[in-house]
């Protein structure tokens, strides 16, 4: 599981905007429920990192948001209220919103592993490294050492997942890694201009209307009343591209860090080819990128 903790920035100096973002987040979550937890927080339980992805990049947006997401187990059964919730997830999701605050100059988002009493911590994202590939990828030997002697610190030849220390402490960078990336685009979203969000917005609510179809930047700019060259420009600029094609790699570091922390596995490769049961708003990346793809080759002649 996936608990978000999102506190609000300058709450003392500004109004409370958590009712605003309660009736935003029930749009895009199919069975996560968030409700305010104290204060100006709200905190909530995501399943599927996509939607993880989503939630976080749309609270960053406004630049109104501290954003906060534990990776682990919960405790079972959940309770009707998430504020009842507990378990390594939520004290997570706790540690990582006080991290995003002290990352306030940057992008407010943190991603902190929840593990059972014997694991080990989260690591700091300045601590992220690649997660090493399987022996085979370098010709090596499959029975290759580890630091300790015990399991080997990540995924081991037969695609099982370690457990125990080894398990933790790669799901921790697992973490932290995500936790880079979706800084990343979170950059690239906070920077947007209100005039790039128009077009981008319009371009998401056009789409909707004519799923897997192309044309839709032309169909955008004729309600925004603006070229279609226009429309790609922004586009470009927007970082939209970008942006859609750096969120499955986020996805899949979530995806891989709660498997090896909770040592279930079953991590699935996001492909754009292949979207599978994602929120609408990702389902549309295909389309618009196409169409931007389109209209940027010959936008500017």
């Amino acid at each position: 599981m996936y608990v978000m903790t999102i506190d609000q920035r300058g709450s003392s100096t500004d109004t409370d905007r958590v009712p605003g973002l309660l009736a935003e987040l029930g749009a895009l979550s199919t069975a996560g429920r968030f409700e305010r937890s104290v204060g100006d927080e709200v905190q909530g339980v995501v399943e599927r990192p996509d939607e993880v992805v989503e939630i976080a990049l749309h609270a960053l947006r406004s630049g109104r948001w501290y954003v906060g997401i534990g990776v682990g187990q919960v405790d079972l059964p959940l309770p009707a209220s998430p504020r009842e919730g507990s378990g390594p997830a939520f004290v997570a999701a706790r540690l990582a919103v006080d991290r995003a605050k002290a990352a306030a100059s940057h992008v407010p988002l943190a991603v902190v592993a929840g593990v059972v009493p014997g694991g080990v911590a989260g690591v700091r994202r300045t601590d992220a490294a690649p997660l090493a590939a399987p022996p085979e990828a370098h010709g090596s030997a499959p029975d290759r050492p580890v630091p300790d002697g015990s399991v080997p610190d990540g995924p081991v030849p037969d695609g099982s997942v370690p457990d125990g220390r080894a398990g933790a402490s790669a799901g921790a960078r697992a973490c932290a890694n995500a936790e880079a990336v979706l800084r990343l685009i979170g950059r690239l979203v906070q920077d947007r201009t209100a005039a790039q969000w128009k077009v981008v917005d319009v371009l998401r609510s056009v789409q909707h209307g004519h799923a897997g179809t192309h044309g839709t930047q032309k169909i955008a700019a004729r309600k925004l009343g603006i070229t279609e060259q226009s429309v790609s420009r922004a586009l470009l600029r927007s970082g939209w591209q970008e942006e859609w094609a750096a969120r499955p790699a986020a996805e899949m570091l979530l995806a891989l860090a709660h498997g090896l922390i909770t040592g279930t596995g079953g991590l699935k490769i996001p492909d754009a080819r292949d979207p599978g049961p994602r929120s609408p708003q990702a389902r549309g990346a295909d389309t618009l990128n196409a169409d931007a793809q389109d209209s940027s080759t010959g936008g500017d002649r």
